[in-house]
């Protein structure tokens, strides 16, 4: 079984829950005030953590009370966090979160996380069969010189450009698997899209997109489920209904489990429909790292 490299950002989620968003210059009285570890990077790495997969997580921390407690948070779910690394230069990253109505609006601070530099990712020891995740939150550069000493040792890179932004196509060309939703499926690729677009236009979206044949790009679409595009394969999974109480972090579970998977040579197929149902147990808990899933939940879900 193959290891799976987390690069990306570390945060402290601090949520704040109420009946309904306010609009804009309103003020709307709140429920509570949670602390919760986050980062997108955290999260994916926590969810495969939980899910059984040997995982590392590169990054940074300032060295602040949020740090410390994401370092005991993160160890305790049996992360490597020897390349995660603490800097005086910046605070640990922060995440503003307002949940209403089962959804969330998200202010990040990147903080610590901007600082993420090539020389963080080049004494990462990949090897061929290993899993190289990454998302938006830390600096391209980053993301690019993980990649590709992922590649040169073999190693299956995945990609959740997440917050959506447009990047190089150089960086593209490095993705084995993208998974993004279909918003920032339309940022990356120039295109219109909603969440109620039929699956034959997303998938046409998807093709175009495509920065190499092999190259799999995968559309999570929520209780829609997942569309994917493999090569020149279409694979769909169905959406699970369920009552969601907060998606914080959903994606990053799908992200988290997808990987897992993959670094323990499970087909693709039955990868994505793995990090479908994480997904959907994740939603059903608050908070965004503690909401990850372990493989006897998924296992019980599946079997259901």
């Amino acid at each position: 079984m193959g290891r799976v490299f987390v690069a990306g950002s570390i945060n402290m989620d601090v949520v704040a829950t109420a009946d309904r968003h306010p609009r804009v210059g309103e003020t709307v009285a709140g429920r509570q005030v949670l602390y919760f570890p986050g980062g997108k990077g955290a999260n994916q790495a926590v969810a495969a953590s939980r899910l059984g997969a040997r995982t590392t997580l590169v990054g940074r921390l300032g060295k602040d009370s949020f740090g410390a407690e994401l370092k005991t948070f993160l160890g305790e779910q049996g992360i490597d966090l020897g390349y995660a690394v603490e800097t005086a230069e910046a605070h640990t990253g922060t995440a503003i979160i307002t949940v209403a109505e089962a959804d969330n609006t998200i202010v990040v601070i990147p903080g610590a996380n901007g600082l993420v530099g090539a020389d963080d990712v080049d004494v990462v020891p990949l090897l061929a069969g290993d899993v190289a995740v990454s998302q938006f939150e830390i600096p391209l550069p980053a993301i690019a010189a993980f990649f590709k000493r992922a590649r040169a040792a073999g190693a299956t890179t995945l990609l959740n450009p997440a917050p959506a932004q447009k990047m190089p196509s150089e960086l593209l060309a490095l993705v084995d698997i993208l998974v993004l939703n279909e918003t920032e499926l339309g940022v990356l690729a120039g295109a219109e899209l909603s969440d109620d677009d039929e699956a034959a236009k997303l998938i046409d979206v998807a093709r175009k997109l495509q920065a190499r044949e092999d190259q799999t790009i995968c559309v999570t679409l929520g209780k829609r489920g997942v569309l994917a595009l493999a090569g020149r394969e279409e694979i769909a999974v169905p959406g699970r209904p369920v009552k969601a109480l907060d998606t914080t972090g959903a994606g990053d579970c799908f992200v988290g489990a997808l990987a897992a998977q993959l670094a323990d040579d499970v087909p693709l197929r039955a990868a994505l429909a793995f990090a479908n149902a994480a997904a959907s147990i994740s939603v059903q808990r608050m908070g965004a790292g503690p909401s990850m899933p372990t493989a006897a939940e998924v296992a019980a879900v599946l079997e259901r």
